[in-house]
């Protein structure tokens, strides 16, 4: 009986997390004028006019190119800095070691607002505003220490046995590195690129301060999205459900070394 409690309650969470999920779908499948006027479990008259409207319209659909652009300038920027810095901080001791991997773990703490004005400033300056390295920069100051974070876990967890014995054998760090080491903390890569590609995916404050035009993002011009007659619930129903596309693939790709991460207690 109490095994078929607890089914009953995960069938009515699950229900609960997939219900705005439910509805942002079948509103981007409305017209506009249905759902201000109905409410419905599902369209009466469906409509695919706002998905390719989102894919037609050079408002919107470049917002989707800009997002995947800046944000896989980061994760692979995050990634080329984090992994020899958390190989160095898992492996060798240092004077003030401790205290630099404590700094750089309080700039995740740091609310984005707090650069704001000094990012804007700076990229004003050289050149850089409204461009996607400067958003991928921008977030790199929050990625880079968590992915130093969760790599040094995984990182430490790999005996040093394996690193003294490749040297013995004529390995060069950078070989040594990249055919050995690496493929032993891939789940920990796998987990280091979802989280810093899902801060960079759904950060909004930087990534409107720091864009007009050339390199706005979709989440940027969702909000942005108010016309003469007010806001086209549909349209923007449609560009969430696309803004939660990416995610889920990404979810779907590392599902296992997110498991392993977690089981590992690092993340």
């Amino acid at each position: 009986m109490g095994s078929k409690r607890r089914y009953i309650f995960l069938a009515a969470w699950l229900i609960f997390l997939m219900l705005p999920i439910y509805w942002l779908l079948m509103m981007s499948l409305k017209t506009n004028q249905e759902i201000l006027s109905t409410f419905t479990l599902w369209p009466e008259n469906l409509t695919v006019a706002n998905y390719v409207k989102i894919f037609t319209d050079p408002t919107w659909f470049p917002g989707y190119i800009n997002s995947t652009l800046y944000v896989a300038m980061n994760v692979v920027i995050s990634l080329t800095v984090a992994l020899p810095a958390a190989y160095a901080f898992s492996r060798y001791n240092f004077l003030g070691d401790k205290h630099l991997f404590f700094w750089l773990l309080t700039n995740i703490m740091a609310p984005p607002a707090v650069f704001l004005l000094p990012f804007f400033e700076l990229y004003q300056s050289v050149g850089m505003y409204d461009t996607h390295i400067a958003v991928a920069l921008a977030h790199t100051l929050f990625t880079v220490p968590l992915a130093v974070w969760i790599l040094e876990g995984f990182m430490s967890g790999v005996p040093k046995e394996i690193d003294e014995t490749a040297y013995l054998d004529g390995y060069s760090w950078p070989r040594f590195f990249i055919t050995i080491f690496l493929p032993l903390i891939r789940s920990g890569v796998g987990v280091t690129a979802f989280f810093c590609f899902m801060f960079s995916w759904v950060e909004l404050l930087l990534a409107r301060t720091l864009t007009s035009v050339e390199a706005k993002p979709i989440a940027v011009t969702m909000t942005r999205t108010v016309s003469a007659s007010g806001l086209d619930w549909g349209l923007l129903a449609t560009a969430g459900i696309l803004t939660l596309v990416p995610g889920a693939l990404v979810i779907w790709f590392v599902r296992k070394h997110i498991a392993r991460g977690f089981a590992l207690g690092r993340v």
